[in-house]
C-alpha cells in the first residue's frame, strides 16, 4: 500500500522494457508532474534517457537516433496528438503507455496511424494520480463541484484517477461512503460501475478480509483545512505553497538565484523524510544539530550557531560548506522564511486561539481573544478572517453570537468585501445544516469522557491540540465500529470482519494535517494498511478557493499495467 512505490515501478518498467540505447521520454501536462513526483531529472539520465518533451510540444526536432517512450492520459487530445506523431515519426521506435483504461476504437486509430510501423508496443501502465508520500496521493483538481453536485468533467477524472489507485495498488475493495453527501455516493457509484465494467482487470486474488474504499466528502469538517499548521510538510504548503513538491521563494528577501525554486521530495531528501511530521521547534534544532556537525570540522574560533538568522549568515559565509550540503542550505532558507513569516504574521499567537476555537468550549473566551487579534495591525487579512470563519462555523447557532460585530471590525480594518464574503460561503459550504456528523460538540458519553481527561491532562503543545474528524472515523473504522447508518455499504456486500486495507478518498481535497493522522494510525495499529487521497491536498487559500467555487461566488471555472497485452 504505498503509492510513491507503484508509480515509481510503473516508469522503472516502461524504461527497462524499451531496452538499452538512447531514449526521449514523452509526457503531456499531467504525467510530467506525475513522473516528476517519483523520478529526479538526474536520476531518469542515468537510465539512458537523455530527453524530456511534451507531446503538445510544436518545436521537437527528429531524432532517429532515439527510441520514444510516450507516457500519457488517455485522452481525445493526446490519442489525437499521438495519431499526428506516428503518421510522421520524429523517433526509430515508439512504446507507448497510457495510464489508464483506452477503448479499443483508440487503439484500432493509432494501429491505422501506424503506417511506418514503428510502434514496439502499447500498454496500459496506472499511474493516473500524483503521489504525494507513500500514503497519500492527489489529483490536482480544485472546484470539483458546482453547488452540491459534481461538475461532470470533474466526477469522470476523479472516478478515473481513484480507479488508477486501486489497479496499482491491485486492490478490488468494498465500497462504502457517506451519506449525507450526494457527491461521495456518486463518486463510489461511478467509481463500482467501472469495477463492473473492467471486471478482468479487477480480477485479483481475494484476500480473508477484502480492501475497503471509503469515500468522503470534505464539506464534513471545514475547520481542518482552515488551521495553521506547525509540522514541516503541512507548514511549508501552508505558508510557501508546495506545488508538486517545489516551492517558489523568488518572494523570499535577498534570495540567492539558486535557491529561488526548491524541491522538497523525501525520496532524495534525507533531511526532509526525517523531518517530514516533526514540529516546527524540533526541525530548528535538527537543523542547528545537523550545521555544528559540518561547524566542527572547520578551524576553531567560528560564530556559534544561536538563531535561525545566525545559521543563515553562517551558509552565506561558506562556499565549500554551500557545496558539500546543498540540502542544508535550501532548510536553512526554507526554515528561515517560515520563522520570519511566523514572527511578522503573529502566527504563534493566531494558532492558540485557532486552537481553542477548534477544541474547547468556551465562548465567552473565544469571542474576546478573536476580537483582540482582530485588533492587532500585526495580524494579517487572511489570518483574520480565518479566525471569523472558525468562530462561525464553531459557534453557528450560539444564542449570544458576535459574528454581526466580527464582521465589522473586519469591515473597519479594511478587510476586502470578497474576503469578508467567504465568512458567511464557509458556513454554507460546512456549516451544521450540511454536515453528517457532529464535528464540533462530543455528544456520546465516551466522547464527553475523553474531552473531559484531556482537559484533566492538559495539553502538551497548545499549537497541536485539534484533532481531525477523520481520526475519529478511521479509529471507529478500524475498530469495526463505525456505523452503517452514517457510512452505507454501497450495494450487498459488506465485512464482517475490521478492515486490514483501507483506501480512504476526500471529495474536495484532503490536508496535511489528515496525513499526519493516517501516517501515526499506520505506524501504532498492527495490520492496518491506510492509503488517503483527495480531490487536491488544501492550503487555506486552496480551500477558500474551493468553497468560493462551490458555493457560487465565482460562477466560470477553467472548467499493476494492462498489456494490450495485459499484465
Amino acid at each position: 500500500m504505498n503509492v510513491t512505490l507503484a508509480v515509481k515501478q510503473y516508469v522503472t518498467r516502461m524504461i527497462e522494457d524499451s531496452g538499452p540505447g538512447m531514449k526521449v521520454l514523452l509526457m503531456d501536462k499531467d504525467t510530467t508532474s506525475i513522473v516528476s513526483m517519483v523520478y529526479t531529472q538526474s536520476e531518469i539520465l542515468q537510465k539512458e534517457v537523455y530527453l524530456l518533451e511534451r507531446i503538445d510540444s510544436q518545436n521537437r526536432d527528429n531524432m532517429k537516433h532515439l527510441k520514444a517512450i510516450c507516457y500519457l492520459r488517455p485522452t481525445k487530445e493526446n490519442v489525437e496528438s499521438l495519431i499526428q506523431e506516428l503518421r510522421r515519426p520524429k523517433y526509430s521506435v515508439y512504446f507507448i503507455y497510457f495510464s489508464n483504461v483506452i477503448s479499443k476504437s483508440e487503439i484500432k486509430a493509432l494501429a491505422e496511424a501506424d503506417e511506418q510501423e514503428v510502434v514496439a508496443e502499447i500498454q496500459e501502465f496506472y499511474g493516473d494520480f500524483i503521489a504525494v508520500n507513500p500514503h497519500l496521493f492527489s489529483l490536482n483538481l480544485q472546484g470539483v463541484a458546482r453547488g452540491r453536485s459534481w461538475d461532470p468533467t470533474m466526477l469522470a477524472r476523479s472516478t478515473q484517477g481513484l480507479t488508477s489507485v486501486l489497479l496499482a495498488l491491485k486492490k478490488c475493495p468494498v465500497i462504502r461512503y457517506q451519506l449525507s453527501s450526494d457527491m461521495a455516493k456518486r463518486l463510489a457509484e461511478s467509481v463500482k460501475l467501472i469495477i463492473t465494467k473492467e471486471y478482468e482487470l479487477f480480477d485479483f486474488r481475494k484476500t480473508e478480509v477484502p480492501p475497503l474504499l471509503l469515500i468522503l466528502d470534505r464539506s464534513d469538517d471545514a475547520i481542518t483545512p482552515l488551521l495553521n499548521q506547525w509540522t514541516y510538510q503541512a507548514m511549508v504548503h501552508e505558508l510557501l505553497g508546495l506545488n508538486n513538491n517545489r516551492i517558489d521563494l523568488s518572494r523570499v528577501p535577498g534570495i540567492s538565484k539558486d535557491l529561488r525554486e526548491v524541491v522538497l521530495s523525501a525520496d532524495n531528501d534525507d533531511f526532509y523524510a526525517n523531518n517530514l511530521y516533526l514540529n516546527f521547534g524540533e526541525i530548528g534544532t535538527n537543523i542547528k544539530n545537523l550545521m555544528e556537525d559540518f561547524q566542527k570540522k572547520k578551524p576553531k574560533g567560528q560564530q556559534r550557531l544561536e538563531s535561525i538568522s545566525d545559521m543563515k549568515a553562517f551558509v552565506d559565509s561558506y562556499p565549500q560548506f554551500k557545496k558539500m550540503s546543498g540540502a542544508v542550505s535550501k532548510h536553512v532558507t526554507v526554515v528561515g522564511e517560515l520563522s520570519r513569516l511566523v514572527a511578522e504574521r503573529q502566527l504563534m499567537e493566531v494558532s492558540e486561539v485557532e486552537q481553542e476555537l477548534a477544541c474547547q468550549n468556551d465562548h465567552s473566551s473565544a469571542q474576546q481573544k478573536v476580537r483582540r487579534l482582530l485588533r492587532l495591525p500585526g495580524v494579517c487579512e487572511l489570518d483574520a478572517v480565518r479566525l471569523v470563519m472558525l468562530y462561525a462555523l464553531r459557534y453557528e447557532r450560539h444564542s449570544n453570537s458576535a459574528l454581526p460585530a466580527m464582521m465589522e471590525e473586519l469591515a473597519k480594518r479594511g478587510v476586502s468585501e470578497k474576503y469578508r464574503k467567504m465568512v458567511h460561503s464557509v458556513v454554507e459550504y460546512g456549516g451544521k445544516r450540511v454536515r453528517g456528523s457532529d464535528l464540533v460538540t462530543a455528544t456520546d458519553a465516551v466522547a464527553i469522557t475523553k474531552q473531559f481527561l484531556k482537559g484533566l491532562k492538559g495539553v502538551e503543545n497548545v499549537y497541536t491540540q485539534h484533532q481531525p474528524l477523520l481520526q475519529d472515523t478511521l479509529d471507529q473504522l478500524v475498530k469495526g465500529k463505525l456505523r452503517d447508518a452514517q457510512f452505507p455499504y454501497l450495494g450487498a456486500s459488506s465485512l464482517r470482519d475490521r478492515p486490514q486495507d483501507v483506501l480512504v478518498f476526500v471529495v474536495g481535497g484532503a490536508t496535511y494535517e489528515e496525513a499526519l493522522c493516517v501516517y501515526n494510525l499506520n505506524r501504532s495499529v498492527p495490520g492496518v494498511r491506510i492509503v488517503l487521497g483527495g480531490t487536491t491536498v488544501h492550503s487555506t487559500k486552496s480551500f477558500l478557493e474551493e468553497v468560493t467555487m462551490t458555493t457560487g461566488n465565482i460562477s466560470d471555472r477553467a472548467g499493476a499495467g494492462r498489456n494490450l497485452s495485459r499484465r
